[in-house]
């Protein structure tokens, strides 16, 4: 089994920590400790303790109660855990990370975790929270939180138990005690996340007490950044992997591509780490990166996933080394998603699109379609429907974007077209599918999702024409359809 003592007996091929986990200084706390999360971050902060940083390990915090078995599994390996990287051609390599020296529940204790937070120590507060996770609306940029912990904290005077409740309540400490504020750093897939995180924590904050909301203006800083790693959800099947390959027996290890890329903005309002030395990439404007990275990366996930399930498929690997769906993406790509981007420096985009399909196409990494389509009514404003709006305003091509569209709302119906049920899960699922079963054409007017959007003539017959032509013949006809227009 994984823990510290066990160490110095693993097998050869895995790489452990050399540095002195116990002299570490955990100066980040993160929200949010997933997959993505330690197969990310969390590593480039290991790779920085292993060159001597050890100012800059990490405190990990967990604030739902489904964060519990990430609790218990890193409290039975001191908080260790094995990443696996494989790369195209399959080979894998595997890293025991020991940059997390401390974990916090927030249901158990969530004063711990105001003291933490409220600490001089505490440089950095990064956040993988999901992109529904911050409570501001996609379609107006304005807070309207939904989650039951926020809404209790905006109404209670307890200890505060939601990310922006326990943020505000740290900095109102801070502030107090004559503490500078540390920065907020968003590690989600959203466009300006940084822009999101602080819109979400001011607006929290202004409910509470205006003049704390003033302050944190003022003295939080709020980078955006751009990651990007494909690490699918870890499975019993991941486990057993990681025992019979590296002879690790761990509760809750991690498995993602060999490809890593972290574009930062560099704004820190209390230091930072020389992330730089790691292989990030700090930047003045990080927009171009992730323009380029949300409308060609995941909105591919999004284009291949419906339409991919709906024609009988599981794993991306199964569509991305399919000719048909290939030339589907590209054409995306190509022709809608590339011409609403800005040029991005030292990036060959059309070299980006190929390695995008040679990612998406390795099978050693077993990414499901399930998986890129949870909170599909989330991802889609952010990810596809930009490039939409963009193209409309500009008269260029939506076909393939309506086709996905089109897909989504098949999908929503709940089956695919060999009759197996549909992996849909969304925090809108009741809401949507009441929508499609009366009226799909009703699904464009559904304004969480679309804004305005729906109302557009042109968008609106090319997602019926597309919806007829997936009845008519089907995911992969109607895609040859559109390759063939």
């Amino acid at each position: 089994d994984l823990t510290a003592a066990a160490l110095p007996t693993l097998a050869a091929n895995v790489s452990v920590p050399t540095y002195d986990r116990a002299a570490v200084r955990s100066r980040i706390v993160h929200f949010g400790v997933g997959g993505f999360h330690r197969a990310h971050e969390a590593m480039y902060l290991d790779r920085l303790l292993e060159a001597g940083h050890t100012d800059w390990g990490l405190c990990g915090v967990g604030v739902l109660p489904f964060d519990a078995p990430m609790r218990d599994a890193l409290a039975a390996q001191d908080d260790l855990y094995t990443l696996v990287t494989t790369a195209p051609d399959g080979v894998s390599s595997a890293r025991v990370v020991g940059s997390i020296v401390e974990y916090l529940f927030a249901p158990d204790d969530p004063e711990a975790v105001v003291a933490k937070l409220a600490d001089v120590d505490t440089a950095i507060v990064s956040l993988t929270i999901t992109e529904g996770g911050y409570g501001v609306d996609d379609a107006t940029g304005a807070y309207d939180p939904r989650d039951e912990l926020t809404l209790g904290d905006l109404d209670g005077l307890g200890t505060p138990r939601s990310v922006m409740g326990l943020l505000t309540e740290a900095l109102r400490r801070r502030r107090d005690a004559g503490i500078p504020a540390f920065t907020v750093m968003s590690c989600d897939n959203i466009q300006g996340n940084g822009h999101v995180a602080r819109a979400a924590l001011l607006g929290f904050a202004a409910r509470r007490d205006p003049e704390l909301a003033d302050w944190i203006a003022e003295n939080v800083s709020f980078p955006n950044s751009m990651v990007d790693r494909i690490t699918p959800v870890t499975t019993d099947e991941t486990r057993a992997a990681v025992a019979a390959e590296f002879g690790i027996h761990d509760r809750w290890p991690v498995r993602s591509e060999s490809f890593e890329q972290w574009v930062l903005e560099d704004s820190f309002a209390a230091g930072r780490p020389p992330f730089d030395e790691v292989g990030v990439q700090l930047v003045a404007d990080v927009e171009p990166y992730e323009l380029m990275k949300l409308r060609l990366l995941n909105a591919s996930h999004q284009a291949m996933s419906y339409l991919g399930i709906l024609s009988g498929a599981e794993y991306v690997h199964d569509v991305c080394t399919d000719p048909l769906f290939v030339a589907f993406l590209q054409g995306y790509m190509h022709r809608e998603a590339i011409p609403t981007l800005r040029p991005v420096p030292g990036i060959d985009l059309d070299a980006y699109c190929d390695q995008l399909i040679d990612r998406f196409g390795s099978e050693a990494i077993r990414d499901t379609l399930a998986r890129q389509v949870v909170d599909g009514s989330d991802r889609l404003p952010k990810f596809l429907l930009p490039v939409v709006r963009e193209q409309l305003a500009a008269g260029g091509p939506i076909d393939h974007a309506a086709l996905v569209l089109a897909g989504w709302s098949v999908f929503l119906e709940g089956r695919t077209e060999g009759g197996e049920p549909t992996p849909a899960v969304d925090s809108r699922l009741d809401d949507l599918r009441a929508i499609v079963a009366a009226d799909p054409a009703a699904l464009l007017d559904y304004a969480p999702v679309f804004g305005d959007l729906g109302a557009n003539e042109r968008l609106r017959a090319a997602y019926l024409a597309a919806r007829a032509s997936l009845a008519e013949r089907g995911a992969r006809g109607a895609i040859q359809a559109v390759l063939d227009a």
